[in-house]
């Protein structure tokens, strides 16, 4: 077994609506910055995870997305990398 660290990014689906991520671009264009279109506020998470090789490390992972860490209904995820730390 080894130990691999597991970059995920948890965001809401495209399409669906975000208040937190308006509430932002609200914001950003009140302090000027009128060139943002859309904002997506999710979340970005780290996992160390024991597997065999790196491939089990990533299937586990999205098991675990799948299951708990992110909402399968309003939520979509992205595994960004897996790495030995």
């Amino acid at each position: 077994m080894s130990r691999y660290r597991v970059a995920v990014h948890v965001a809401p689906r495209r399409g669906l609506l975000d208040p937190q991520g308006k509430a932002v671009a609200d914001a950003l264009h009140s302090l000027g910055f009128g060139g943002v279109a859309d904002v997506h506020v999710g979340r970005y998470l780290v996992l160390d995870v024991d597997a065999r090789d790196e491939t089990e490390a990533r299937a586990e992972t999205g098991r675990m997305c799948a299951q708990l860490l992110a909402n399968p209904v309003t939520e979509d995820f992205e595994i960004a990398s897996v790495s030995r730390p």
